[in-house]
């Protein structure tokens, strides 16, 4: 998960730092332990560790006490039989990069299977829903099952994505009317002169294509939980309904004046400010104040991006079955991701996986691979600013065209071999520096020179790189 460390336990051969500058390349934080330190890390913070081959041997056992879950990556060939059931996965020299991320990924799943294992012994109906270990998600946890057993009117707010049905199926999971039925309802996708008919039912002949009698959402509902989305886009005529069958517990059918009493929780949900809607006329006092008996505010996503990764896992496991694919995130790719707002929260973030499923199935994603938006990059319409070659040019570049017109996809492709030569040339062809010169990633300015066939110079350095 997110910030999760790999533990290298140092044997002084130099193969060490070697490793650490692989892991500080590919964005995955790390952490050296010599043979004279005794490990003080929290489990949870422990990704893997890697144990090399003639060192830290009195740590092994410590690592076999302390931390018997967390998975260990070895270059040992002949490993101490004692580790033989941590021991994940080799690591062999000459490592290469994808071989390692796959590695890390498997690390990374195996962190999340051990997390999603505790919140399902603590969090039990919980846990295959409200998914995420963030304390925003800690605390609504404990909200949701103070008031599960409770039959007091719920009212869910926060922004649309967020989860609001989510909360409303633990509500009824937990509470004692869990074996009963769960019936959902969008308020503000059904018309409002049908709206009437599909909350209450009617009788044979009520009204033209009435030709049979029919149940309404509140009688399916009986015994258990009815969940009113978006109430907030409820017309003011229903709400005067509404507002009855809730004081009254009664309602009839439409054509019908035969009451029936209604033995079902409410639960209602909402992306709309109420207290706003209730000043500008469009929704009833009294009617906000008989469903917000218990407001519960639904956390959005850029306020708990440390679930990223749990979230990640679990939409990419409800996905991997229709898709036949599963998407396999870098630790930079995760970084980027953490950084954008999220405007549609977890709804936005299941709408990015599947796109990804379609365009890169079974693939290690990278930041580069992301779109555009997701990857932090700047798009800027108008350079006003470049730096070539030590010389600032204050005013935007313009170019002699041709009164003909240009190709501008070629002319662009140009300008961008030209820049990427340009910059390998006076950084002695180190990669990263280039990179650094041309303000982007190093991984992707090896794409873009494996895409244009741009031989890098052989030194030393870049070799090292």
């Amino acid at each position: 998960m997110l910030g999760q460390k790999i533990v290298l336990l140092d044997d002084g051969s130099g193969y060490c730092s070697q490793l650490k500058l692989i892991f500080d390349f590919i964005g995955q934080p790390s952490q050296v332990y010599s043979n004279y330190q005794s490990i003080s890390i929290p489990s949870e913070d422990i990704l893997a560790f890697v144990v090399l081959p003639d060192g830290s041997h009195h740590l092994l056992a410590e690592i076999h006490n302390l931390y018997a879950s967390i998975p260990i990556l070895t270059t040992m060939d002949d490993p101490s039989q004692a580790l033989a059931p941590q021991i994940f996965d080799a690591i062999h020299w000459p490592i290469e990069q994808q071989q390692l991320l796959k590695v890390l990924h498997r690390c990374q799943n195996h962190s999340l299977r051990r997390h999603q294992a505790h919140l399902s012994a603590i969090g039990g109906e919980m846990d295959g829903l409200l998914v995420g270990k963030s304390q925003v998600i800690e605390d609504l946890r404990q909200i949701v099952q103070r008031v599960a057993n409770s039959d007091v009117n719920v009212l869910v707010l926060g922004e649309s994505g967020t989860g609001k049905e989510v909360v409303a199926r633990c509500l009824h999971q937990l509470s004692d009317r869990c074996q009963g039925p769960f019936v959902p309802v969008n308020c503000g996708a059904i018309p409002s002169e049908l709206l009437e008919s599909e909350l209450f039912g009617h009788e044979k002949g009520a009204f033209t294509g009435a030709v049979a009698a029919r149940k309404g959402r509140f009688e399916m509902a009986m015994g258990g939980t009815i969940f009113l989305d978006e109430i907030g886009d409820m017309p003011l005529a229903m709400q005067v309904k509404l507002l009855r069958v809730l004081q009254e517990r009664c309602f009839e059918r439409v054509g019908s004046n035969k009451s029936i009493q209604i033995d079902v929780r409410v639960v209602a949900a909402t992306h709309r400010n109420l207290e706003q809607a209730v000043a500008d006329g469009s929704f009833r006092e009294d009617l906000y104040y008989r469903l917000n008996v218990f407001p519960i505010e639904m956390p959005a996503l850029r306020q708990r991006v440390g679930d990223l990764p749990l979230l990640i896992n679990d939409i990419s496991l409800r996905l991997q079955e229709h898709y036949q694919a599963r998407v396999q995130f870098t630790s930079k790719a995760l970084e980027a991701l953490s950084q954008h707002a999220w405007p549609g929260n977890i709804r936005e973030l299941c709408n990015l996986l599947e796109r990804l499923m379609v365009l890169l199935p079974d693939g290690i994603i990278d930041a580069s691979d992301l779109p555009s938006k997701y990857r932090g990059d700047a798009t800027l319409a108008e350079v006003k600013l470049e730096e070539i070659e030590g010389t600032h040019v204050q005013e935007p570049l313009t170019f002699d065209l041709p009164n003909q017109g240009v190709n501008l996809k070629e002319m662009l492709v140009d300008t961008e071999l030209a820049l990427i030569k340009h910059a390998l040339q006076i950084n002695d062809g180190v990669v990263a520096r280039a990179a650094d010169y041309l303000t982007m990633r190093r991984t992707t300015l090896v794409e873009k020179m494996r895409k244009y066939n741009i031989k890098r110079p052989h030194t030393e350095m870049a070799e090292a790189i």
